[in-house]
């Protein structure tokens, strides 16, 4: 197993715990693996991108996991690259014979040749387009970067009107995110992000938000309206972490309270493989 060195987040998130008091009933100890960007297509290497290598990797990963007995997996999205059909039953044939839950998001390579979001979800496993999960006192929040994106079958929507007001106001402020495999979240989106974490709050629950696109650091690959979410998320101190892919070297930063991982892709090596088990502890994260 490749470690993700960048991210073995030690007294910098025990700092960030620093709200649980001993009179607190301490979060029973999760164990979870973390996979992204598999990107897996039947086609040619392009530059440090070994898209057949993908399954191979994914069986070594497969295996890992189901012998570290973790309780379940978080997958971040990008599951192939292209033919997203044939490619995409290559790789859930893998993913289904881990041992435990396989909680899906969308990447934006996901949506290549897909005409209809929901056949993708319901595919997925996805209860819907963004959804959560709790275990032992944590709130997993899965949010959908992808949701407003010019990828995702939008036109003819209320969300084509939203990317375009996205995308008009990154140009105003000389924004570096507005790439076309860039992707944001609705206002709805928000609405409900922000219902989750009230919900979370009021339950003492603490939350990690887990996204394809990054929401901080990451030049340039973060979603196109990250300033929005992160202040939603930034003004609820039960957010501990956010996790996410896309960006395939993987990055890592602090906005207000909130560590912002950004996890390696398993496709962007020949050889190396790139996933990670995470554990959570009542003060600690490590990945």
């Amino acid at each position: 197993m490749k470690r993700l060195h960048l991210f073995t987040l030690l007294s910098m998130l025990s700092g960030c715990f620093g709200l649980i008091t001993c009179a607190q009933k301490p979060s029973e100890s999760i164990r979870f693996g973390l996979v992204a960007d598999i990107q897996y297509c039947d086609c040619e290497t392009q530059g440090s991108r070994f898209y057949r290598n993908s399954l191979k990797k994914l069986d070594a990963c497969v295996a890992d996991l189901n012998q570290e007995n973790v309780s379940f997996v978080v997958n971040l999205g990008d599951l192939t690259d292209r033919d997203t059909d044939k490619s995409l039953t290559a790789v859930l044939s893998r993913l289904n014979t881990l041992n435990g839950t396989v909680y899906n998001t969308s990447g934006n390579h996901d949506y290549d040749g897909v005409a209809d979001n929901e056949a993708l979800y319901a595919r997925l496993g996805m209860p819907a387009s963004y959804y959560s999960f709790t275990r032992e006192g944590w709130r997993f929040v899965m949010l959908n970067t992808n949701e407003v994106s010019a990828y995702a079958n939008v036109a003819g929507t209320p969300l084509a009107e939203e990317l375009e007001r996205m995308m008009q106001h990154l140009r105003e402020t000389n924004r570096t995110n507005g790439a076309p495999y860039n992707g944001g979240v609705s206002r709805k989106q928000l609405e409900w992000l922000e219902n989750e974490l009230a919900v979370a709050d009021r339950k003492a629950e603490k939350v990690i938000v887990c996204s394809h696109h990054p929401l901080y650091a990451a030049p340039g690959l973060t979603a196109l309206n990250d300033r929005e979410i992160l202040a939603v998320l930034s003004a609820f101190p039960c957010v501990k972490a956010v996790i996410s892919g896309h960006h395939h070297s993987g990055d890592f930063g602090t906005y207000s309270h909130i560590p912002c991982i950004t996890t390696e892709g398993m496709v962007e090596t020949e050889a190396e493989n790139a996933y990670g088990i995470v554990e959570i502890t009542a003060d600690r994260i490590v990945i």
